[in-house]
């Protein structure tokens, strides 16, 4: 059985991942947190990883069901099916939030270079550079069609 990737509506993601989750589905709905600052306060926000989607496995004759929990848009269709992913790539993308990423080290690196990663849960993994920042780095994973934000809290380039 494959996971499928469900539309939501903006900002309902991890409402609509919780409201399947209690109706029986298995729901997969990466997130973050990250520090939210206003000028009198600052707090932990937790945040969804992929804004409007999220990952449900289900059974095929089944697939409709999902419409019944509000917040629930559609399918994402890729060739004209619903679009599948591995359990595999689930499992990468798991990884990746669980581990973190490590930033390479990017002396003379520059957008549209391949690069090999050499460490953490992309390790071996080709991408292809698309923005070098001060404290960041961009890196598209071919092979899984992701991009990958890379950050440090000392300056890269």
């Amino acid at each position: 059985m494959y996971w499928f990737v469900l539309n939501v509506k903006r900002k309902n993601e991890i409402k609509v991942a919780s409201l399947l989750e209690a109706a029986g589905f298995k729901v997969y709905c990466p997130t973050y947190t990250t520090v939210k600052k206003w000028s009198d306060r600052k707090k932990k926000v937790i945040k969804p990883l992929i804004a409007t989607y999220i990952f449900i496995k289900i059974k095929e004759k089944h697939r409709a069901k999902v419409f019944e929990i509000p917040g629930v848009i559609r399918y994402l269709f890729y060739l004209g099916a619903p679009a599948k992913v591995l359990n595999k790539e689930i499992t990468v993308l798991k990884d990746f939030l669980k581990e973190g990423a490590s930033v390479p080290k990017i002396e003379n690196i520059k957008p549209g270079d391949n690069h090999l990663i050499e460490d953490g849960p992309f390790k071996g993994k080709n991408g292809v550079v698309q923005e070098v920042g001060n404290n960041r780095l961009q890196v598209v994973l071919k092979e899984l069609g992701i991009k990958v934000t890379l950050t440090t809290k000392t300056k890269l380039v």
